[in-house]
């Protein structure tokens, strides 16, 4: 295992004090953390679930992978079956180790793309791998076959959508080179220039899910981050892998996180409700930015905005801390992100109101 880099959010601490001193109070936009209320089907199914003496299964029961399996055909157009589905205590927890449970080793390479959630370098360095990023589509020498090629559309911190064509590209370049290709697939209900495409959809994939995983989280979808719930999908040989090893190692979803995930992959109604809160505070946040200076790039979905003023990320982070705003600086994401900062859409509307209200 390789030395862990410093935690991020550690780092920018500094920053969130002084932006706490403002007469208004902190409008904490670097996170990204859900704050409207877990969906009442949701804790109802929590509490049903409850009662839960014994072991749960760590495959996940029969009716929370047939709803997932449900929902992904239902909205991403994907058809799986349900014992394709692997629940995850959380999908962060899953990315951190899925190079180490897919066998990848030292002297092994684990790529992602240039600007990406430090989790994928995280999961490298937990393997003892060699740590890649690289542009998209990748820029490896042909001989270079890395074990492992992390994806993430919609991306975080930019937004960025791969089409439909592009992911076709980025899969047949995978099989080509015996590497298994995974995305990332957090914030794919939350498009707001068109309908992302899931890297599992017959159009990209041929039909064949081989060599071919995706992660999806409850987090942002359906505000369940202090859940802990998520799902990995795709090739039913490498599912059975993670399974078996998720078993000895007891990474297992609690029974009644497993009856709330049920439910919230069984109804649609309230991601549409939190659809129309996110499009209400984005488009409030957006334009108060543009009108501040703010050039906006990407965002085509997802729940921030990539903004830059063409300075460096930290002059950005310590000027709107000045006036209580708290930003993510986009080195935190990599190198080529140092003159771009991440602005998150989930804070109350009351408070991306105050942002709003402080940039003008």
């Amino acid at each position: 295992m390789r030395d862990m880099p410093e935690f991020p959010w550690d780092v920018i601490l500094p920053h969130k004090r002084r932006a706490a001193e403002h007469p208004g109070g902190i409008v904490n936009l670097a996170l990204g953390e859900p704050v409207d209320p877990t969906p009442r089907p949701v804790r109802d199914a929590l509490a049903m679930a409850s009662d839960a003496p014994g072991y749960p299964p760590t495959e996940g029961t029969d009716a929370l992978r047939e709803a997932a399996a449900g929902w992904l055909r239902r909205r991403l157009g994907v058809s799986v079956d349900p014992t394709a589905v692997l629940p995850a205590v959380g999908t962060k927890e899953l990315i951190a180790w899925l190079p180490t449970m897919l066998g990848v080793t030292p002297g092994d390479t684990v790529a992602f793309p240039e600007l990406a959630f430090p989790t994928f370098d995280v999961s490298a360095r937990l393997a003892g791998a060699t740590s890649r990023p690289v542009a998209w589509p990748p820029d490896l020498p042909a001989t270079e076959r890395p074990a492992v090629v992390w994806l993430n559309s919609p991306s975080n911190p930019e937004g960025r959508v791969h089409s439909p064509d592009e992911l076709r590209a980025l899969v047949a370049w995978a099989r080509e080179h015996g590497t298994v290709l995974v995305n990332d697939e957090c914030y794919i209900e939350y498009g707001w220039d068109g309908r992302p495409c899931s890297l599992l959809d017959p159009r990209v994939c041929g039909g064949s899910h081989e060599g071919l995983l995706t992660v999806h989280s409850l987090s942002k979808r359906s505000n369940l981050a202090g859940y802990r719930a998520g799902i990995c999908s795709g090739d039913p040989a490498l599912i059975r892998r993670l399974l078996g090893i998720r078993k000895h190692a007891g990474h297992v979803v609690p029974a009644p996180v497993q009856g709330a995930m049920r439910a919230a992959f069984a109804d649609d109604a309230h991601v549409e409700e939190q659809r129309a809160r996110y499009a209400r505070r984005r488009q409030t946040l957006r334009a108060a930015l543009l009108a501040a200076g703010f050039t906006i790039e990407h965002s085509a979905a997802g729940l921030f905005l990539w903004a830059t003023r063409g300075e460096s990320c930290w002059a950005t982070v310590k000027e709107l801390s000045e006036h209580g705003i708290l930003v993510a600086p986009g080195v935190f994401y990599g190198q080529a992100g140092e003159r771009h900062v991440r602005i998150a859409i989930t804070a109350s509307d009351e408070r991306i109101a105050a942002a709003a209200a402080r940039l003008r």
